[in-house]
């Protein structure tokens, strides 16, 4: 049996905001946009990893939560505390340059962790805490 990874959900309070940070600074690419009751998917991907995609949905966006949990969501996105997603690049300090130039919010700068990476972490523009990290070559 062959089991991979195709998608993983991430809550936005604004799509257009976070198109510009996932696309424009990032280098991610729209794969589809949806709206549907008032509400609103995308879907980006890195085009290395076509088979990888990233739903950016609203905070609470199925069909089966109260009023009161979209709210209790909204709140913790608003706090920053919802996890975002780990991201591995060849180049940790000049992608860490580029999120920076670009006004991301910065959480680390870029360092050798013990357990063998370089890393950095930023917050997207709703909140959520992306990690960036490089592995070392060999």
């Amino acid at each position: 049996m062959d089991l991979k990874l195709h998608q993983c959900f991430i809550a936005v309070d604004d799509h257009d905001k976070a198109l510009r940070f996932y696309c424009d600074v990032l280098g991610l690419k729209v794969r589809n946009d949806v709206n549907f009751e008032g509400m609103r998917w995308v879907t980006v991907a890195s085009p290395l990893q076509p088979d990888v995609e990233i739903v950016l949905e609203p905070p609470a966006a199925g069909p089966d939560f109260s009023p009161a949990d979209r709210q209790a969501m909204a709140e913790l996105l608003a706090k920053g505390v919802l996890r975002g997603v780990i991201f591995t690049t060849t180049d940790c300090d000049q992608l860490f340059a580029r999120v920076q130039e670009a006004g991301g919010e910065v959480l680390q700068e870029p360092m050798d962790q013990p357990y063998g990476v370089r890393d950095c972490a930023f917050r997207d523009p709703a909140g959520n805490v992306l990690r960036f990290l490089e592995r070392p070559a060999g």
